[in-house]
């Protein structure tokens, strides 16, 4: 009996799961077992950043180690259709103030086109009875970037 392999997606099917989504996977290295969290996320076309509050497990082992791994899936409900792309490099926090209030602005877009709940805002360090534009003009979170990716698998079933 021979394996099927699921058929790897070319750059551009990636780029487009990318592009689609807005929800992600990170693991970081744990201090016996990797640690995984959802993350929100932007891409601009060549990087993709986070927003990390400003506590919790994942700042501690991101200042431990920056080297992770991102994975962002896509798949219907009963499963007949999945894509996802996995990839490992390091994080990066972003210190330049333009750049990060670009990006702050990014996930407010992202939260204004997408009409997701105000809700989210609690992960992203912020109250949800808060306006989305806090995310912009505050600095409650940290902003990532992952850089330095040297590995990538993104597979498809179609």
């Amino acid at each position: 009996m021979e394996i099927v392999k699921i058929p790897r997606m070319d750059k551009m099917e990636y780029d487009r799961l990318i592009e689609e989504g807005y929800i992600c996977r990170i693991a970081f290295q744990g201090e016996k077992y990797p640690y995984i969290a959802p993350f929100m996320y932007v891409f601009d076309g060549r990087f993709l950043y986070f927003l990390s509050t400003k506590y919790g497990k994942k700042l501690e082992y991101f200042r431990k180690s920056p080297y992770a791994a991102v994975e962002i899936e896509k798949y219907t409900h009963d499963l007949s259709e999945y894509t996802f792309v996995s990839m490992q490099g390091y994080l990066e926090e972003v210190e330049d103030s333009i750049e990060k209030k670009l990006i702050r602005q990014e996930f407010v877009n992202l939260i204004r086109d997408r009409h997701l709940s105000t809700n989210i805002l609690a992960a992203l360090g912020h109250s949800p009875q808060d306006p989305p534009e806090s995310i912009a003009t505050e600095d409650r979170s940290l902003v990532w970037k992952l850089v330095g990716v040297k590995d990538m698998v993104a597979l498809k079933n179609l």
